[in-house]
């Protein structure tokens, strides 16, 4: 019987049209089909069904090609990583497309790692509804609660002692900077209350923790200057192909307005007021709105990539990715990988990495070299309080030591 006429045709159909619904490329429809192909063909064989498929069954796959490749060329693939997104592009197609979602939530291996993710469940809940905090504070904190608890072991959580915090962070220490260490402190300590205002614990462990010292505005990065900034940003200019007018918009909006990254990836066509020229700003950080006059280069900017650089999609977000699938930007890894290969293509070599929220400090600097005043800058920048702005006058140092005074004659020192 061929391949054709097994009972996984209809997958392969559905993959077909997928492709070319998201506009895939001739050359990237064909590895991803036959890739898909050799892993359906590895199912049969095994008598697995597309649609009960599991993580450990892909990776069994994966590693059946390893050995044939080994023993075709008599050594590993040169990059491995690439090696297997040749084969994982279309299996995570194909299952994605026969089980709804792929990958697979994991599910607890025994009941008591069953009952730590109900708890953190429960603490995550409280935090959204008692605290109202971010998203990302909660997934955060929920994290390394999750990492306490299995830190424990089988430990009853009544009986939990300081020991047992201090080690806990004794070992996760090294892995981390200070600052990061102290965030971590900060969340144990969150969580330690909670544990006791439910009565998991006998008393509030939380006031034994002590936390590292951290200094003010020690983890403020470096700003870029400002001519490195206007280097990258006529350098991309000059890319005049689909990603570069893409690029290009995003490098105007981080240089003009300092916005972060998730703000930029989930500015939609609706936030661009072209009657009004203005931009609405959901601020990732604060959940606040701004409303900043869309200036002329930005709006141009952004106006040639719809036209000439944006491909066509349902898709409601502004920027979205140059290769299929045509879907929104990541904000994280897809801002930070362009703007550091934004930098290296201007020729510009810095010693530390630089990703989109130098950009950010590099506009703080600009203004209150300025003389901006801090309120406006935080309006720019989308702070609710002085506090947050008044960091950036650690970049301004220059400015700083011009208003500095001369010690009166006779005065000690």
């Amino acid at each position: 019987m061929s391949f054709e006429q097994t009972v996984y045709t209809p997958w392969i159909d559905q993959l077909a049209q997928r492709l070319r619904t998201d506009e895939y490329s001739s050359s990237a429809k064909q590895k991803r089909m036959a890739a898909a192909r050799q892993f359906l063909l590895y199912l049969q064989k095994h008598q697995i069904g597309v649609e009960s498929a599991k993580l450990s069954d892909v990776q069994a796959f994966l590693q059946h090609k390893l050995s044939i490749y080994r023993k075709r060329h008599g050594r590993q693939p040169k990059d491995v990583n690439a090696w297997r997104w040749s084969y994982t592009g279309g299996i995570h197609l194909i299952l994605l497309l026969a089980q709804g979602k792929w990958p697979p939530a994991l599910k607890p291996r025994t009941l008591q790692e069953q009952a730590r993710r109900q708890l953190c469940d429960a603490y995550a809940q409280w935090l959204l509804d008692a605290r109202g905090l971010a998203p990302k504070t909660i997934h955060n904190r929920r994290v390394r609660a999750l990492q306490f608890l299995e830190s424990l072991g089988n430990e009853i959580l009544s009986r939990i002692t300081v020991s047992d915090i201090d080690n806990h962070v004794r070992l996760r220490a090294p892995q981390l900077q200070r600052t990061t260490l102290h965030h971590l402190v900060d969340d144990l300590r969150s969580f330690l209350r909670y544990l006791y205002a439910r009565g998991e614990t006998t008393r509030d462990l939380s006031q034994a923790l002590v936390g590292t010292r951290r200094y003010a505005f020690e983890g403020i990065p470096p700003a870029l200057r400002a001519v490195h900034v206007n280097r990258v940003v006529k350098a991309t200019r000059r890319d005049r192909t689909t990603k570069g007018l893409r690029d290009y918009a995003i490098l105007m909006l981080l240089s003009t307005y300092g916005l972060r990254a998730g703000e930029i990836a989930s500015l939609r066509l609706d936030d661009i007021d072209w009657h009004k020229d203005s931009l609405r700003i959901r601020h990732s950080k604060t959940g606040v709105e701004s409303l900043l006059p869309l200036l002329a280069p930005v709006g141009e900017a952004i106006l040639k990539y719809l036209q000439r650089g944006r491909p066509t999609t349902k898709a409601r977000e502004v920027f979205i990715r140059t290769r299929a699938p045509f879907k929104p930007l990541r904000a994280g890894s897809s801002l930070y990988h362009m703007v550091e290969h934004r930098l290296k293509k201007a020729g510009i070599r810095l010693e530390r990495k630089h990703g989109p929220h130098a950009f950010r400090h590099a506009r703080a600097v600009s203004l209150l070299h300025a003389s901006v005043s801090m309120k406006s800058i935080g309006d720019v920048l989308g702070h609710r309080s002085l506090d947050s702005t008044a960091i950036y006058l650690k970049l301004a140092t220059s400015e700083l030591q011009a208003v500095g005074l001369e010690i009166p004659k006779g005065v000690s020192r």
